[in-house]
């Protein structure tokens, strides 16, 4: 097929050999089947900011580190120059958060590289070499819909270890090979430390899977893994070795709002003799 213009560069410095067919578009960038080498792989082309639908990138962006001042200060002031460091950093946040991932023990495609705004990565397939299908492609049975869902959970889990949520997770973000589940579209991850909707994005993305696999093993709807999860984070205790159950224990005891009122008279009392004492000590060194 002619090589979309975007991969041309690519092309010419021999980091691909031939482009073999287009495989997707999406609200954010399009992927291609590409031939390097031996080896057949994917290139996802990014979209310019003004021709991406992907809604409310800001609040994904919230949190992310730029060390350069410079660099900082033009993204902040929208010039020519920020808006390209914006996108490069956009599009470098995904192969970022695939290595993170990738070491973290997450099923996600290997990376090879980002080039002027082509990410060169895995092509996830199956043994016979056919790319794999995306989940909500996939029909299975109540074993192993809930063998799955729990692997994924594991995934979410480990990426929130390695500090990240992944913010789009779904269906339409999940291949299947003869594996298992493996993790896709990772631009939008957002620093689940840094990130003020770290929790929202969490909750949504297990909510989304959870509804998918339940419409094959009704009971996952019962479970709440994000609260589990993220109840661990804030406490420091989120490790790889944590045993996720679903469960939350609510705590069932009634604040006792009149201790509490009492304790914060006794501070303010003490405060306020703490002054008089003050005040009183300043009178006697004036005299």
């Amino acid at each position: 097929m002619k090589a979309p213009k975007r991969l041309i560069p690519l092309l010419e410095d021999g980091l691909i050999d031939e482009v073999l067919r287009p495989l997707m578009s999406g609200k954010e960038a399009s992927v291609y089947v590409v031939r390097c080498g031996d080896e057949i792989r994917c290139a996802k082309v990014y979209k310019d900011a003004e021709k991406r639908s992907f809604k409310k990138a800001a609040l994904y962006q919230e949190g992310r580190k730029v060390r350069n001042s410079r660099r900082a200060r033009a993204m902040e002031k929208g010039s020519r120059f920020g808006r390209k460091e914006t996108e490069e950093t956009w599009q470098n946040a995904e192969v970022d958060a695939l290595y993170r991932l990738a070491a973290a023990g997450v099923r996600v495609p290997e990376p090879y590289g980002c080039f002027d705004g082509v990410l060169l990565m895995e092509l996830v397939t199956d043994d016979e070499g056919r790319v794999a299908p995306r989940l909500n492609d996939v029909a299975m049975s109540a074993e192993q819909a809930r063998e799955d869902h729990l692997m994924v959970m594991e995934y979410v889990k480990r990426m929130l270890c390695a500090g990240l949520v992944h913010g789009d997770l779904s269906e339409f973000n999940v291949l299947v090979d003869d594996y298992g589940p493996v993790i896709i579209d990772l631009p939008q991850a957002v620093d689940a430390a840094a990130n003020n909707n770290a929790r929202a994005m969490l909750e949504r993305d297990v909510d989304n899977m959870t509804r998918y696999y339940a419409q094959y093993a009704e009971e996952l709807l019962q479970t709440r893994y994000a609260a589990e999860m993220w109840n661990l984070f804030e406490a420091g205790e989120l490790t790889h070795e944590s045993e996720l159950t679903g469960l939350v224990v609510e705590d069932e005891h009634e604040a006792d709002v009149d201790s509490v009122m009492a304790e914060i008279q006794q501070i303010l009392r003490e405060e306020e003799t703490r002054r008089e004492r003050q005040r009183a000590e300043l009178q006697g060194e004036e005299q």
